[in-house]
């Protein structure tokens, strides 16, 4: 279906936040927005931005980010969300007040309720709080519901959380709270070449800046390229035994033959196998890598 072409007279629930990973607990915002519309015979919407906010207001404290738009639509539409709305966060809706910004919401679509997290805040200068959120479902006649923070392991789920968790290594519970393996995807670029030389070619991602990158180390990966799963190596850091000088992602794929330069994949991070060493000559990383390998021949695919 088209997520944007909806009979505008039947009623919405709408679920409000930034989304960026869509982890658990905003899953559980959007489990209540779905059971809610089916139960009231409503639609069911998501209405987030294509850009986050501080990109914005201050670029240089903007948090890195955990998903691009693409798959969170896809994500999206396999949860039964009805209406899919990403607008562009701009000066106009930055300068919006809290109680604004709701109503331009409520007179644009047909809301019968509005699904938040705990701490959701909205408006010019984020000064809407939830205490004015109940104020205002009252004032304009709609259900609120507002949900409670998800936990694992006894610390609450948020993207800040997770991108703590990735850049510190540790993909293991970044990924349980994502209920899924963090993923990179990109273009395969043409790098050194030196891993052809002790017969474990790589595949060179160019990868985008604005994402969140693990902490350098060795990991064991998952790659998707031409819609066919492999397991994989992949490396990120700044290759001191062959004196490198600048950050790379470097995936050698296991089982696979054939030239991937100019190729689209996508790198699926499951766990990290060690840090970053340099090594006393090619030899002795050759050495490490066959034991790499061999570890990463013992994993599952696992995405």
């Amino acid at each position: 279906m088209n997520y944007n072409i909806y009979n505008k007279n039947k009623g919405i629930y709408v679920v409000l936040g930034n989304f960026d990973g869509l982890h658990i607990g905003h899953m559980s915002l959007i489990d209540e927005a779905v059971k809610l519309s089916i139960e009231n015979n409503c639609y069911c919407m998501l209405y987030s931005f294509k850009n986050h906010p501080l990109k914005l207001i201050n670029k240089d404290i903007a948090p890195k980010l955990l998903m691009t738009n693409t798959n969170k639509v896809k994500t999206l539409q396999k949860k039964s969300v009805d209406i899919i709305k990403l607008v562009n966060f701009d000066e106009t809706l930055m300068k919006t007040s809290p109680e604004d910004f709701i109503l331009n919401l409520i007179s644009e679509y047909n809301i019968e309720g509005i699904i938040v997290g705990f701490n959701y805040r909205f408006g010019y200068k984020n000064m809407g709080t939830i205490d004015l959120l109940e104020k205002l479902s009252t004032k304009y006649n709609f259900m609120l519901k507002v949900m409670p923070p998800c936990k694992v392991n006894n610390q609450i789920v948020s993207s800040t959380k997770i991108r703590n968790l990735i850049s510190s290594g540790n993909l293991e519970e970044a990924n349980i709270m994502l209920n899924r393996k963090y993923s990179l995807e990109g273009i395969v670029v043409q790098g050194r070449q030196i891993g052809r030389q002790i017969d474990f070619p790589t595949a060179n991602l160019k990868y985008d800046k604005d994402f969140v990158i693990p902490a350098i180390g060795v990991y064991y990966t998952n790659v998707e390229y031409n819609e066919k799963l492999y397991r994989a190596i992949t490396s990120v850091g700044n290759n001191p035994t062959v004196s490198g000088n600048k950050l790379t992602i470097e995936t050698y794929i296991l089982d696979f033959s054939g030239n991937l330069y100019d190729k689209h994949i996508t790198l699926f991070f499951i766990k990290k196998i060690r840090d970053e060493k340099k090594f006393d000559s090619l030899d002795a990383l050759k050495a490490q890598l066959k034991k790499d390998k061999n570890f990463a021949k013992s994993q599952p695919f696992n995405i």
